[in-house]
């Protein structure tokens, strides 16, 4: 009898001793997958908010700049191209078209440089190359100033051309590769917020994966405990709590996984080719104003020719190319690409888009692109055609007009053509940005309301068989 009475009372101490190690170790795993699931999402707001207010906008904007400088110099020389002498033999349309787009660019360089100076905030050698940009550019503008100032007196060309030649060199040694630097420097934060961003979410996947198994597990383990000693085949409120904890961790790792995929696909997928076809923009107006200068200043026709090509090489390049076999190779590597999309003939920023294909009608618009492009090539070779040919005017007007046929306005659809891509690539960002947010603020709620019911169905359950020692 004193034997069984001890063991009754061993028995009554241990149950309940053991009941609340395992509600312990439940509600302990539960509050864990809760904190570690609201870190997430927190970190994950944190994260869309730097990249949609901070670390892409700061790369278009450096871009943007890169254009702008381009855009001012090549109008510029258009209008010391198209004024004539003081405006005697001017050509009007070409002329009053580069007057209003010298001053949209500059207004534009003015926007972006205040844009960048306040994202370069924190970082001194942002700072410092903003600031730079920023006095470069001063003189920059003191230099057209005067050239097209000295462009308006009658005879005053060479003068104008002196000071233009002084600016473009401005240009082209300290403001060109300050933006560009903005562009890489700006790209490449993106970049470690990305890299970082999905290290973590691995990692925190990973976490939610172990701890929800523990917490099925421990909540198994009560559930087993339970019908073992108190001869009852199932717990209703366990039972419900293992089922709300299995919908939370399940919640939890649809939001993770899907976060790590928006912020991929809005990156790598989408950004990458913004960034891309950007830099192509840049240098297409770039090359575009060679053409210009290459038409203005005799005295630098070979250099400006050999910066032409180069720029055309950044854009589609081609090995061993020259001016003069450049389309023919241009044909001939792109019918082959047509053919078998691994060809890899060809490098340059359009081959970095044509290989980030990711979107529906992405590789059509991009197709287009390049084939705009091959027709401005040809046009290309008739301005220089028709100056060979003693045709100064004659190519000046082909280069500068916007009549249908014309250099420019083959550039102009060009230009339209490669909008297109990056705005194909600019709306699959942005969905994959409000995706993402959207992720969070849909998934975390549900994921943390699961987790506060399967501690509450916890407590419920084991409560009445804990009453039972009291």
């Amino acid at each position: 009898m004193a034997a069984r009475a001890a063991l009754r009372r061993r028995y009554r101490a241990t149950v309940p001793a053991r009941l609340r190690l395992l509600r312990a170790a439940t509600l302990l795993l539960t509050a864990s997958v809760a904190a570690l699931l609201l870190v997430a999402g927190l970190a994950l707001n944190g994260t869309w908010d730097r990249v949609s207010g901070r670390d892409a906008p700061r790369t278009i904007s450096a871009a943007d700049l890169d254009l702008a400088l381009n855009d001012m110099d090549a109008q510029a020389a258009n209008i010391l191209l198209s004024n004539g002498d003081a405006g005697k033999g001017r050509l009007q349309t070409p002329y009053t078209k580069a007057v209003g787009f010298y001053g949209d660019a500059r207004r534009a360089i003015g926007h972006d440089l205040r844009t960048l100076a306040v994202a370069a905030q924190g970082s001194p050698a942002d700072e410092k190359t903003v600031e730079s940009l920023t006095d470069d550019f001063a003189e920059y503008q003191e230099l057209i100033g005067r050239a097209l100032e000295n462009d308006g007196h009658q005879g005053g060309k060479p003068a104008a051309l002196a000071d233009y030649r002084s600016a473009t060199d401005l240009l082209r040694t300290q403001l060109l590769p300050a933006a560009s630097t903005l562009v890489s420097s700006n790209d490449t934060a993106f970049e470690a917020e990305y890299t970082s961003t999905r290290s973590t979410l691995s990692a925190q996947l990973a976490a939610l994966l172990v701890l929800g198994v523990l917490l099925l597990a421990v909540l198994g383990l009560l559930q087993w405990y339970l019908a073992r000693r108190f001869h009852r085949i199932l717990n209703p409120g366990v039972l419900a709590a293992t089922l709300s904890t299995l919908l939370a961790v399940i919640l939890g790792t649809q939001l993770l996984s899907a976060s790590a995929t928006h912020l991929r696909v809005a990156r790598h997928d989408a950004f990458d080719s913004v960034v891309a076809l950007s830099r192509a923009r840049a240098i297409a107006y770039d090359a575009n104003a060679d053409e210009s200068r290459y038409l203005l200043d005799p005295e630098r026709r070979a250099p400006y020719e050999e910066s032409f090509l180069a720029k055309s090489q950044q854009l589609y390049g081609l090995k061993g190319a020259t001016l003069s076999t450049y389309n023919a190779e241009l044909s001939t590597t792109w019918h082959a690409y047509q053919a078998d999309h691994h060809d890899l003939r060809f490098t340059g920023e359009f081959r970095r888009e044509l290989d980030n294909i990711t979107f529906p009608g992405e590789r059509a618009a991009a197709e287009k692109t390049v084939e705009s492009y091959a027709v401005y090539q040809q046009d290309d070779r008739k301005i220089r055609a028709l100056l060979a040919a003693g045709k100064e005017r004659e190519a000046a007007e082909f280069c500068m007009g916007w009549e249908p046929g014309t250099s420019n306005a083959h550039f102009e659809a060009w230009m339209a053509a490669l909008d297109k891509v990056t705005g194909i690539n600019q709306s699959h960002y942005a969905s994959n940005v409000s995706a993402g947010r959207a992720t969070v603020n849909d998934l975390l709620p549900w994921a943390g309301g699961a987790l506060l019911a399967a501690m509450a169905l916890t407590v419920l359950g084991v409560r009445p068989r804990l009453a039972e020692f009291r």
